[in-house]
């Protein structure tokens, strides 16, 4: 196949296109020692030397745990975690796959491997078919922008090459709003709703599966929104559910997620979708949008082992020692410290990966958040405190979230404050966490929008933010036929903050914080939510709020619902697909805990 030419003409757009390790075993079967004197001669029996048993030093006695254990909540069992030797062989081989092959970066890279000239040869066709474009001469006073090919391996469940994928994007970021483009929207899924999804399919064992729509972007044809009312005779649907059960689609872009009760159901939407567009049947979800899902009995699992190996890597940090906590104890991080660096470029690359991270790391929230302060104009502090980060991961690239598959579907709340925490404004801290049963599924690190005079205050505005994604969420459980029990345990550690929604009289001192309050307490009035103290060290949002000691930290990440997953990986490094084996294979060892068995498929 002879390669793509390279346009030699401006092209004009019609239709928007933007779019290691090895594990090695050092355990060996003991044997006994034989040892034989040098004048022995051929048939002389061998003396065997057989070294003493030593005692064992463990005590025999009983334990039990101590009483006042009852009076605590685990909101993760042990059986939860899992070992590699217990998954099952396909999902180690689709594990295995993803740190084994690695995608060409540029279009020289892909130049020579004739799977992906094949896969940028379909994407042309698909382009010139859909009247993408039409080559014009570049008028007068015109820029034309650029364009950059990216490439995309699709795996299938077995961890097999299932296609090559080429998409060619238009560099949008050269675009002058007002000038290019007017707007810019694709169906995109909330975070919060990927995980109420997950966990939910996961409560009541429903088969999730996965397709992918063909060419998505080149489906639209309108620039705006056109609303008319119904025709005459039109029947106006009553409702979003189906009389005989509910199908749930979740839908980020052109990737699809699809659950319902029974696989047959699932097959029906699929050749549904198949006959309006042109779709690609990935089977069950094992890899959405960089998450790598794994389901048993007991639950899901969602991870992101490759995209943290990704981070260590290009960080250059393979060697490093691991942090125990994400940033510093106690650090205080400000602007205009030191001299700004002079390429903030990898800064913000970085800091951008741990956003997209915190999708499944709710234990980098806060450290992402407060390096996230400072893309505008990082300096070498906070360029170190970012690596910091970096060597916590790599102490740490297995552990997720855990979607227990038992358990009530109640929602439960924590929220706090760190007052005045921000050095350059003295603008204070939001923090919260929310639970689906056991599952955590909502959480957030802001700053607030105004200054706080009082801890009181800061606490408050946080009761409020809280709500909010509360009210949020259960709208979103409503419209998924989950009944939510009201009202709705929300646990704040300032008792100021709890006396002012319980107190109808507004005081002097808090007039300001009215509309923050007809919020909170018109929810507590109509029983939605129960403002409940806890004990400050108690509190699970502190460690969205800030930087804590390894100790006080790992007792609240044990809280959460966090798990420790193991990592898969293929002896020899990485290598690229159909392509040259890249020079150096990142190899690194990590330790496993011992866990209860559960089997993931």
């Amino acid at each position: 196949m002879s390669p793509i030419p390279n346009s030699t003409g401006p092209i004009l757009i019609s239709t928007d296109t933007l779019d290691h390790t090895h594990i090695s075993s050092t355990s060996a079967d003991l044997v006994p020692s034989l040892s034989v004197s040098d004048d022995s001669l051929a048939g002389a029996e061998p003396v065997l030397d057989t070294a003493p048993v030593l005692p064992s030093r463990r005590s025999l006695r009983q334990t039990k745990p101590p009483a006042w254990l009852a009076d605590f909540q685990c909101n993760l069992s042990s059986s939860s975690l899992i070992t590699p030797d217990n998954l099952a062989p396909s999902h180690i081989e689709f594990l295995a796959a993803l740190s084994t092959f690695q995608e060409p970066c540029s279009y020289k890279e892909a130049q020579g491997c004739s799977e992906w000239e094949e896969a940028m040869r379909q994407e042309l066709d698909a382009l010139e078919q859909n009247d993408t474009w039409e080559v014009v001469a570049l008028p007068p006073g015109k820029k034309a922008i650029g364009n950059k090919w990216v490439y995309k391996l699709k795996l299938k469940a077995d961890g097999s090459i299932d296609r090559y994928k080429a998409r060619l994007v238009a560099k949008g970021y050269n675009q002058v709003e007002g000038v290019d483009y007017i707007d810019r929207f694709s169906p995109v899924a909330k975070a919060v709703t990927v995980r109420v999804f997950l966990a939910l399919a996961s409560h009541y064992s429903w088969p999730v599966h996965q397709v992918d729509i063909n060419n998505a972007f080149l489906h639209g044809f309108l620039d705006e929104d056109i609303y008319m009312q119904a025709p005459a005779g039109y029947a106006i649907p009553k409702g979003k559910h189906t009389g005989d059960g509910m199908i749930a689609l979740l839908v980020y872009v052109d990737d699809v997620l699809i659950t319902c009760v029974s696989e047959s159901r699932i097959t029906e939407v699929k050749e549904f979708l198949h006959s309006t567009f042109t779709i690609k049947d990935l089977g069950p979800a094992k890899y959405f949008l960089g998450l790598e899902i794994a389901r048993s009995s007991s639950g899901t699992s969602i991870t992101q082992h490759k995209f943290i190996r990704d981070i260590i890597a290009d960080a250059g940090l393979q060697s490093a020692r691991a942090a125990s906590s994400p940033l510093p104890p106690g650090i205080k991080l400000s602007a205009h410290t030191s001299p700004p660096l002079s390429d903030a470029e990898p800064y913000r690359r970085l800091v951008g990966r741990f956003l997209y991270l915190s999708f499944t790391r709710p234990d980098i929230s806060f450290g992402a958040q407060q390096l996230s302060q400072f893309v505008h104009a990082p300096c070498a502090i906070h360029l170190d405190a970012a690596m910091h980060l970096v060597r916590y991961l790599k102490g740490c690239p297995e552990r997720g979230l855990f979607f227990p598959a038992s358990g009530s579907l109640s929602l439960t709340a924590y929220c706090n404050a760190d007052w005045a925490s921000c050095t350059d404004s003295r603008r204070s801290l939001t923090g919260y966490c929310i639970f689906l049963g056991n599952a955590l599924i909502s959480w957030k690190t802001k700053k607030q929008t105004t200054v706080a005079r009082s801890t009181a205050e800061a606490e408050y505005r946080s009761l409020g933010s809280t709500v909010c994604e509360l009210q949020w969420v259960s709208f979103l459980l409503n419209d998924l036929q989950v009944h939510v029990p009201t009202p709705i345990s929300l646990f704040c550690d300032n008792q100021a903050a709890i006396h002012i929604v319980a107190n109808p009289v507004f005081h002097e001192r808090t007039k300001h914080l009215e509309i923050d309050c007809h919020l909170v307490r018109d929810k507590f009035k109509a029983g939605f939510v129960l403002p409940l103290h806890i004990a400050g060290s108690d509190q699970l949002a502190d460690i969205f709020t800030k930087s804590l000691s390894g100790s006080r930290f790992s007792v609240l990440l044990s809280k959460l619902g966090l798990a420790s997953f193991p990592q898969v990986h293929l002896e020899g490094g990485m290598k690229k697909a159909s392509s040259p084996a890249i020079t150096e294979a990142h190899n690194c060892r990590l330790e496993e805990d011992d866990h209860d068995d559960v089997v993931f498929e």
